[in-house]
């Protein structure tokens, strides 16, 4: 497994990746995406157990599920960077006939890609049935899925953290990522939802916080947590409270960048906060 060091360069060229692709075509979704870039940088090179290649069936190895499909350039580079795919594909990225598509789908046949999620509010489900598939199956492994505040707000996600816990779906750990922004506001303006925690513990899920989402060894610690509740009779959601932008210091603690890609000027001032480490596409 990589040290923290190797993770932290592996985080830096991410976010470079992400910037680079939102640039070239004008479009996309950098905030979320390099708000969430420590998490899924750890999840995919030190958390999740995985086997090498890709398939559907995801069977002897953890799955992961985005549900919040438009942070697809930070999934996308992590998977690249991890041999999913060829880095250099990192460059279609929204482009005509790209199997990196705006939010992520199936039917392109991307390896790592195990959902469709441009429409908010479904992974939780989706993560669900696959957790239950696993233990049909006596898989022992477990499902991790990503889910952002502002997509709580949808009701689905209510129906299915129901479900979760009445079945005891407990090799299940969904995490929400805590920026507090999405494309219209805070999500205090846009619909405040009051406190997540205590509406995932009143609905019967074993709940951890991680006040530094956007910190490598803060995140490891307390993923290892997470997994140490699992398999005990309830799902587990862990609260990643980190910082929209991160990384970038023009378009930290706003939302104004959920949405719209930077222009040259803004792209080098990225990229210089942010060098080169592991290679360009």
């Amino acid at each position: 497994m990589p040290d923290i060091k190797q993770l932290q360069e592996l985080t830096t060229q991410t976010r470079r990746d992400i910037l680079r692709m939102v640039h070239a075509v004008n479009s996309g979704h950098p905030g979320g995406s390099l708000g969430c870039t420590e998490f899924l940088v750890s999840l995919y090179n030190q958390i999740m157990s995985r086997k090498e290649g890709f398939d559907m069936d995801g069977i002897g190895e953890d799955l992961f599920f985005l549900s919040n499909g438009h942070i697809s350039p930070v999934f996308y580079s992590v998977l690249a960077r991890c041999g999913y795919f060829p880095v250099a594909e990192l460059a279609t990225f929204r482009k005509l006939n790209t199997r990196l598509q705006g939010h992520p789908t199936t039917h392109e046949g991307l390896p790592g890609i195990r959902m469709a999620s441009g429409s908010l509010g479904q992974g939780m489900s989706v993560s669900i049935g696959a957790a239950q598939a696993k233990k049909l199956n006596k898989d022992p492994h477990l499902v991790y899925a990503l889910l952002g505040d502002g997509e709580l707000q949808e009701g689905q996600n209510w129906e299915a953290i129901m479900y979760a816990s009445a079945k005891k779906v407990d090799n299940l750990i969904a995490t929400i990522d805590l920026n507090g922004k999405q494309i219209d506001g805070t999500t205090d303006e846009v619909l405040y939802m009051g406190s997540i925690k205590a509406k995932f513990e009143a609905f019967d899920w074993d709940v951890i916080e991680i006040a530094e989402g956007n910190n490598l060894e803060a995140i490891i610690k307390g993923m290892g947590e997470a997994k140490s509740k699992s398999g005990k009779g309830k799902p587990v959601c862990v609260l990643l409270h980190t910082e929209m932008g991160n990384g970038v210091d023009y378009m930290m603690y706003s939302h104004a960048w959920h949405g719209k890609a930077p222009n040259d000027e803004q792209l080098a001032k990225a990229l210089e906060q942010n060098p080169e480490t592991l290679g360009d596409y």
